[in-house]
Protein backbone atom coordinates (compact mmCIF):
# COMPACT_ATOMS: atom_id res chain seq x y z
CA UNK A 1 0.00 0.00 0.00
CA UNK A 2 1.42 3.38 -1.02
CA UNK A 3 2.31 6.44 1.08
CA UNK A 4 -0.65 8.89 0.78
CA UNK A 5 -1.18 12.60 1.38
CA UNK A 6 -3.46 15.20 1.18
CA UNK A 7 -3.01 17.07 -1.88
CA UNK A 8 -3.98 20.24 0.08
CA UNK A 9 -2.22 20.34 2.80
CA UNK A 10 0.38 17.55 2.76
CA UNK A 11 -0.91 15.71 5.94
CA UNK A 12 -0.21 12.24 5.61
CA UNK A 13 -3.06 10.16 4.74
CA UNK A 14 -4.44 5.97 4.66
CA UNK A 15 -6.09 4.64 2.45
CA UNK A 16 -9.05 4.48 4.15
CA UNK A 17 -9.29 8.46 4.35
CA UNK A 18 -12.75 10.34 3.75
CA UNK A 19 -11.55 13.59 5.48
CA UNK A 20 -8.00 15.29 6.24
CA UNK A 21 -8.43 15.68 9.75
CA UNK A 22 -5.37 18.29 9.44
CA UNK A 23 -7.52 20.19 6.88
CA UNK A 24 -10.72 18.83 6.73
CA UNK A 25 -10.98 18.88 3.18
CA UNK A 26 -13.19 15.66 2.13
CA UNK A 27 -10.95 12.99 0.03
CA UNK A 28 -11.68 10.10 -2.55
CA UNK A 29 -9.64 7.55 -4.54
CA UNK A 30 -9.25 7.83 -7.40
CA UNK A 31 -7.63 4.41 -8.97
CA UNK A 32 -6.30 5.12 -12.32
CA UNK A 33 -4.00 7.52 -10.68
CA UNK A 34 -3.24 5.09 -7.69
CA UNK A 35 -4.04 8.66 -5.40
CA UNK A 36 -6.18 10.17 -3.13
CA UNK A 37 -7.45 13.50 -4.11
CA UNK A 38 -9.21 16.28 -2.70
CA UNK A 39 -13.31 16.52 -2.98
CA UNK A 40 -14.70 20.20 -3.33
CA UNK A 41 -17.69 21.57 -1.44
CA UNK A 42 -19.86 20.28 -4.28
CA UNK A 43 -18.64 16.56 -3.49
CA UNK A 44 -16.93 16.72 -6.89
CA UNK A 45 -13.46 16.11 -7.78
CA UNK A 46 -11.47 16.57 -11.08
CA UNK A 47 -8.37 14.17 -12.49
CA UNK A 48 -6.91 14.84 -15.77
CA UNK A 49 -9.90 16.71 -16.66
CA UNK A 50 -11.99 14.52 -15.78
CA UNK A 51 -14.93 14.92 -13.64
CA UNK A 52 -15.87 12.95 -10.41
CA UNK A 53 -18.19 11.99 -8.13
CA UNK A 54 -18.05 9.24 -5.17
CA UNK A 55 -19.08 6.09 -5.38
CA UNK A 56 -22.66 5.56 -5.12
CA UNK A 57 -21.84 3.16 -2.06
CA UNK A 58 -19.97 6.25 -0.30
CA UNK A 59 -22.67 5.21 2.55
CA UNK A 60 -24.08 1.89 2.76
CA UNK A 61 -19.92 1.05 2.11
CA UNK A 62 -18.18 3.61 3.74
CA UNK A 63 -16.21 3.36 0.11
CA UNK A 64 -14.28 6.34 -0.66
CA UNK A 65 -13.73 5.27 -4.09
CA UNK A 66 -14.22 8.40 -7.03
CA UNK A 67 -16.24 7.03 -10.40
CA UNK A 68 -16.45 9.54 -13.42
CA UNK A 69 -19.54 11.91 -12.97
CA UNK A 70 -22.19 10.99 -15.53
CA UNK A 71 -25.62 11.97 -16.76
CA UNK A 72 -28.76 10.41 -15.40
CA UNK A 73 -27.81 8.58 -12.15
CA UNK A 74 -25.34 7.46 -9.60
CA UNK A 75 -22.24 4.97 -10.35
CA UNK A 76 -20.20 2.28 -8.41
CA UNK A 77 -16.51 2.13 -8.23
CA UNK A 78 -14.24 -0.82 -9.63
CA UNK A 79 -14.70 -2.56 -6.58
CA UNK A 80 -18.29 -1.93 -5.56
CA UNK A 81 -19.82 -3.29 -8.86
CA UNK A 82 -18.22 -6.57 -8.54
CA UNK A 83 -20.93 -6.95 -5.47
CA UNK A 84 -23.57 -8.86 -6.64
CA UNK A 85 -25.59 -9.76 -3.40
CA UNK A 86 -25.32 -7.58 -0.48
CA UNK A 87 -27.60 -7.02 2.94
CA UNK A 88 -30.95 -5.69 2.98
CA UNK A 89 -31.48 -1.51 3.54
CA UNK A 90 -33.41 -2.75 6.78
CA UNK A 91 -30.82 -5.21 7.98
CA UNK A 92 -28.08 -2.84 10.34
CA UNK A 93 -25.81 -5.48 11.83
CA UNK A 94 -25.23 -6.99 8.67
CA UNK A 95 -24.85 -3.86 6.93
CA UNK A 96 -22.11 -2.92 9.18
CA UNK A 97 -20.26 -6.23 8.51
CA UNK A 98 -20.48 -5.36 4.84
CA UNK A 99 -18.78 -1.96 5.06
CA UNK A 100 -15.87 -3.67 6.76
CA UNK A 101 -15.51 -6.54 4.03
CA UNK A 102 -16.07 -3.57 1.47
CA UNK A 103 -13.13 -2.12 2.47
CA UNK A 104 -10.96 -5.29 2.90
CA UNK A 105 -12.20 -6.10 -0.85
CA UNK A 106 -10.75 -2.50 -1.81
CA UNK A 107 -7.62 -3.60 -0.58
CA UNK A 108 -7.19 -6.71 -2.82
CA UNK A 109 -8.94 -4.89 -6.16
CA UNK A 110 -6.12 -2.12 -5.75
CA UNK A 111 -3.19 -4.93 -4.83
CA UNK A 112 -5.03 -6.72 -8.42
CA UNK A 113 -4.89 -3.93 -10.43
CA UNK A 114 -1.08 -3.06 -9.41
CA UNK A 115 0.15 -6.39 -10.34
CA UNK A 116 -1.95 -5.76 -13.76
CA UNK A 117 -4.05 -9.10 -13.22
CA UNK A 118 -7.12 -9.03 -15.50
CA UNK A 119 -10.69 -8.26 -13.79
CA UNK A 120 -13.68 -8.95 -15.62
CA UNK A 121 -16.98 -8.15 -13.87
CA UNK A 122 -19.78 -10.76 -13.93
CA UNK A 123 -22.05 -7.96 -15.87
CA UNK A 124 -19.20 -8.22 -18.29
CA UNK A 125 -18.99 -12.19 -18.75
CA UNK A 126 -22.55 -13.93 -16.99
CA UNK A 127 -20.83 -17.04 -17.15
CA UNK A 128 -17.39 -17.11 -15.78
CA UNK A 129 -17.06 -12.90 -14.68
CA UNK A 130 -15.88 -11.93 -11.37
CA UNK A 131 -18.80 -11.48 -8.70
CA UNK A 132 -18.99 -10.99 -4.38
CA UNK A 133 -22.04 -12.33 -2.48
CA UNK A 134 -21.19 -10.76 0.92
CA UNK A 135 -24.17 -12.77 3.29
CA UNK A 136 -24.93 -12.50 6.34
CA UNK A 137 -25.00 -15.87 8.52
CA UNK A 138 -27.32 -14.65 11.46
CA UNK A 139 -30.35 -15.80 9.83
CA UNK A 140 -28.87 -18.50 6.96
CA UNK A 141 -26.49 -20.57 6.21
CA UNK A 142 -23.79 -19.16 4.62
CA UNK A 143 -20.51 -20.87 3.26
CA UNK A 144 -17.53 -18.95 2.15
CA UNK A 145 -16.46 -20.07 -1.16
CA UNK A 146 -15.91 -19.97 -4.75
CA UNK A 147 -17.71 -21.33 -8.07
CA UNK A 148 -17.14 -20.42 -11.81
CA UNK A 149 -15.98 -16.70 -10.34
CA UNK A 150 -18.96 -15.76 -7.43
CA UNK A 151 -16.95 -15.58 -4.54
CA UNK A 152 -19.37 -15.84 -1.43
CA UNK A 153 -18.59 -14.64 1.71
CA UNK A 154 -19.79 -14.67 5.22
CA UNK A 155 -19.72 -10.85 7.05
CA UNK A 156 -19.61 -12.75 10.32
CA UNK A 157 -15.72 -13.23 9.40
CA UNK A 158 -15.74 -9.51 9.73
CA UNK A 159 -16.67 -10.00 13.63
CA UNK A 160 -13.24 -10.22 15.68
CA UNK A 161 -14.84 -12.54 18.40
CA UNK A 162 -16.10 -14.80 15.94
CA UNK A 163 -13.50 -14.72 13.53
CA UNK A 164 -10.76 -15.53 16.43
CA UNK A 165 -13.09 -18.06 18.00
CA UNK A 166 -12.54 -20.31 14.48
CA UNK A 167 -9.15 -19.92 14.20
CA UNK A 168 -8.35 -21.25 17.10
CA UNK A 169 -10.58 -24.07 17.47
CA UNK A 170 -9.68 -24.60 13.72
CA UNK A 171 -6.16 -24.40 14.87
CA UNK A 172 -5.04 -21.90 12.55
CA UNK A 173 -2.30 -19.55 12.87
CA UNK A 174 -3.49 -16.55 10.85
CA UNK A 175 -7.32 -15.86 9.77
CA UNK A 176 -8.04 -12.33 8.64
CA UNK A 177 -11.28 -11.07 6.31
CA UNK A 178 -8.68 -9.65 3.97
CA UNK A 179 -6.80 -13.21 3.67
CA UNK A 180 -10.59 -14.60 2.61
CA UNK A 181 -10.19 -12.28 -0.17
CA UNK A 182 -7.00 -13.23 -1.42
CA UNK A 183 -7.58 -17.04 -1.06
CA UNK A 184 -11.01 -16.96 -2.97
CA UNK A 185 -9.91 -14.96 -5.52
CA UNK A 186 -6.74 -17.46 -5.88
CA UNK A 187 -9.75 -19.68 -7.15
CA UNK A 188 -10.56 -17.34 -9.36
CA UNK A 189 -7.28 -16.43 -11.11
CA UNK A 190 -6.68 -20.49 -10.98
CA UNK A 191 -9.42 -20.53 -13.37
CA UNK A 192 -8.47 -17.39 -15.69
CA UNK A 193 -4.47 -17.81 -15.53
CA UNK A 194 -4.16 -21.45 -15.81
CA UNK A 195 -7.68 -22.86 -16.72
CA UNK A 196 -6.70 -25.85 -19.43
CA UNK A 197 -3.73 -23.70 -20.88
CA UNK A 198 -0.49 -24.14 -21.46
CA UNK A 199 0.51 -23.68 -18.20
CA UNK A 200 -2.04 -26.29 -16.80
CA UNK A 201 0.83 -29.21 -17.27
CA UNK A 202 3.05 -27.48 -15.06
CA UNK A 203 0.10 -26.56 -12.66
CA UNK A 204 -0.63 -30.64 -12.42
CA UNK A 205 3.47 -31.30 -11.03
CA UNK A 206 3.42 -28.94 -8.61
CA UNK A 207 0.08 -28.93 -7.02
CA UNK A 208 -1.67 -31.92 -8.24
CA UNK A 209 -4.66 -32.72 -10.68
CA UNK A 210 -7.08 -30.12 -9.72
CA UNK A 211 -9.79 -32.15 -11.15
CA UNK A 212 -9.62 -34.45 -8.11
CA UNK A 213 -12.62 -35.40 -6.18
CA UNK A 214 -13.05 -32.19 -4.27
CA UNK A 215 -15.84 -33.77 -2.21
CA UNK A 216 -13.67 -37.12 -1.33
CA UNK A 217 -10.80 -34.84 -0.49
CA UNK A 218 -12.45 -32.52 1.68
CA UNK A 219 -14.32 -35.18 3.77
CA UNK A 220 -10.73 -37.13 4.45
CA UNK A 221 -9.23 -33.68 5.31
CA UNK A 222 -11.65 -33.14 8.13
CA UNK A 223 -12.19 -36.55 9.49
CA UNK A 224 -8.01 -37.70 9.10
CA UNK A 225 -6.70 -33.84 9.54
CA UNK A 226 -3.12 -33.07 6.99
CA UNK A 227 -1.01 -35.62 6.29
CA UNK A 228 2.42 -36.29 8.54
CA UNK A 229 5.03 -33.54 8.29
CA UNK A 230 2.90 -31.49 5.69
CA UNK A 231 4.86 -28.53 7.11
CA UNK A 232 7.80 -29.49 4.49
CA UNK A 233 5.42 -29.13 1.55
CA UNK A 234 2.72 -27.05 2.15
CA UNK A 235 2.35 -22.99 3.35
CA UNK A 236 -0.62 -24.32 5.63
CA UNK A 237 -2.43 -27.61 6.55
CA UNK A 238 -5.73 -26.50 4.42
CA UNK A 239 -3.63 -26.35 1.42
CA UNK A 240 -3.00 -30.21 2.09
CA UNK A 241 -7.02 -30.82 1.40
CA UNK A 242 -6.71 -30.51 -2.09
CA UNK A 243 -4.72 -28.90 -5.50
CA UNK A 244 -6.97 -26.26 -5.89
CA UNK A 245 -6.69 -25.48 -2.24
CA UNK A 246 -3.03 -25.30 -2.40
CA UNK A 247 -3.14 -23.37 -5.43
CA UNK A 248 -5.28 -20.69 -3.38
CA UNK A 249 -3.71 -20.54 -0.28
CA UNK A 250 -0.19 -20.37 -2.44
CA UNK A 251 -1.72 -17.53 -4.30
CA UNK A 252 -3.09 -15.91 -1.51
CA UNK A 253 0.37 -15.91 0.55
CA UNK A 254 1.86 -14.28 -2.82
CA UNK A 255 -0.65 -11.89 -2.59
CA UNK A 256 0.69 -11.28 1.37
CA UNK A 257 4.06 -11.22 0.71
CA UNK A 258 3.48 -8.71 -2.35
CA UNK A 259 1.22 -6.27 -0.38
CA UNK A 260 3.19 -6.06 2.56
CA UNK A 261 6.86 -5.61 0.73
CA UNK A 262 5.15 -2.52 -1.37
CA UNK A 263 3.97 -0.65 1.78
CA UNK A 264 7.68 -1.65 3.66
CA UNK A 265 8.86 -0.33 0.18
CA UNK A 266 6.76 2.74 0.71
CA UNK A 267 8.07 3.94 4.46
CA UNK A 268 11.54 3.13 3.47
CA UNK A 269 11.10 -0.37 5.30
CA UNK A 270 12.30 -1.90 1.90
CA UNK A 271 14.15 -1.25 -1.21
CA UNK A 272 12.18 1.12 -3.52
CA UNK A 273 11.95 -1.57 -6.42
CA UNK A 274 9.54 -4.00 -3.87
CA UNK A 275 6.80 -1.74 -4.93
CA UNK A 276 4.08 -3.56 -6.60
CA UNK A 277 4.49 -1.84 -9.92
CA UNK A 278 8.30 -2.55 -10.01
CA UNK A 279 9.33 -5.15 -13.07
CA UNK A 280 10.42 -7.91 -11.68
CA UNK A 281 9.81 -10.68 -14.35
CA UNK A 282 10.33 -14.07 -14.18
CA UNK A 283 12.48 -16.55 -11.45
CA UNK A 284 15.28 -13.39 -11.08
CA UNK A 285 12.43 -11.21 -9.77
CA UNK A 286 10.80 -13.56 -7.75
CA UNK A 287 13.97 -14.52 -6.16
CA UNK A 288 14.29 -10.57 -5.38
CA UNK A 289 10.81 -10.47 -3.83
CA UNK A 290 11.92 -13.40 -1.21
CA UNK A 291 15.64 -12.37 -0.60
CA UNK A 292 13.27 -9.19 0.08
CA UNK A 293 10.97 -11.07 2.27
CA UNK A 294 12.61 -13.37 4.58
CA UNK A 295 14.67 -10.38 6.60
CA UNK A 296 11.34 -8.28 6.55
CA UNK A 297 9.10 -10.88 7.77
CA UNK A 298 11.73 -11.99 10.35
CA UNK A 299 11.78 -8.37 12.03
CA UNK A 300 8.53 -7.58 11.73
CA UNK A 301 7.40 -10.94 13.56
CA UNK A 302 10.28 -9.81 16.51
CA UNK A 303 8.33 -6.18 16.26
CA UNK A 304 5.54 -7.88 16.97
CA UNK A 305 6.19 -10.04 19.92
CA UNK A 306 8.08 -6.86 21.18
CA UNK A 307 4.42 -5.37 21.20
CA UNK A 308 2.73 -8.81 22.98
CA UNK A 309 1.00 -9.76 20.01
CA UNK A 310 1.39 -13.13 18.02
CA UNK A 311 3.97 -13.27 14.71
CA UNK A 312 2.70 -11.04 12.00
CA UNK A 313 3.28 -13.99 9.48
CA UNK A 314 3.48 -16.99 11.77
CA UNK A 315 4.26 -19.40 8.20
CA UNK A 316 7.51 -20.77 7.13
CA UNK A 317 8.33 -20.65 3.44
CA UNK A 318 9.86 -24.63 2.73
CA UNK A 319 11.46 -25.09 -0.64
CA UNK A 320 8.86 -26.62 -2.38
CA UNK A 321 6.61 -23.96 -1.14
CA UNK A 322 8.74 -21.63 -2.57
CA UNK A 323 8.41 -23.52 -5.81
CA UNK A 324 4.59 -23.26 -6.01
CA UNK A 325 4.61 -19.63 -5.19
CA UNK A 326 7.48 -18.94 -8.14
CA UNK A 327 5.02 -20.77 -10.33
CA UNK A 328 2.23 -18.50 -9.43
CA UNK A 329 5.09 -15.82 -9.87
CA UNK A 330 5.51 -16.69 -13.25
CA UNK A 331 1.88 -16.24 -14.23
CA UNK A 332 1.67 -13.00 -13.11
CA UNK A 333 4.96 -11.75 -13.67
CA UNK A 334 6.18 -14.09 -17.20
CA UNK A 335 9.60 -13.54 -17.88
CA UNK A 336 10.59 -11.08 -20.33
CA UNK A 337 10.47 -12.46 -24.51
Amino acid sequence: MRDFVCHNCGQQLSFENTLCLKCSRPLGFHLPSRSIVTVGDDGTAEVDGTALIRCANNLVASCNWLVPQRVGGEAMCESCRLTRTRPGDGDTDALTEFAVAEAAKRRVVLELTELGLPIVARTDDPATGLAFDLLSSAEQSVITGHADGVITLDLAEGDDVHREQLRVSMAEPYRTLIGHFRHEIGHYYQMVLVGSGPQRSRFDELFGSPDADYQAALDRHYSSGPPPQWEDTFVSSYATMHPAEDWAETFAHYLHIRDTLDTAAAFAMAPASATLDSDLPGDVGFERVIEWWLPLSWSLNQINRSMGHQDLYPFVLPGPVLEKMAFVHSVIEPAEA
